[in-house]
């Protein structure tokens, strides 16, 4: 049993793999919703002719969608922190 791996899960990652790994997790927190909803928006005023309006509501949306998201993610970065340094 001592030859038993460990899951990738538990090893320990090196500061780079963990920077990494948060600059990728908080990019397309951001991304993903903006280029989502702001697509959508445009689709919407193109299909009932209100130039702007959906464009800018769905920004709008995407920067509280991401907001929270970020919020989450920072929460459980924080409690990892924690549960680290005990």
């Amino acid at each position: 049993m001592e030859n038993a791996k460990i899951p990738p899960e538990k090893q320990q990652k090196t500061p780079l793999q963990q920077a990494l790994l948060i600059g990728w997790e908080l990019g397309y927190s951001i991304a993903v919703p903006i280029v989502l909803l702001a697509l959508g928006g445009r689709l919407l005023d193109r299909h009932f002719g209100t130039s702007p309006l959906f464009l800018l509501a769905g920004i709008l949306v995407s920067l509280v969608t991401s907001t929270f998201w970020l919020m989450r993610i920072a929460k459980r970065m924080l409690s990892d922190i924690e549960k680290d340094t005990q």
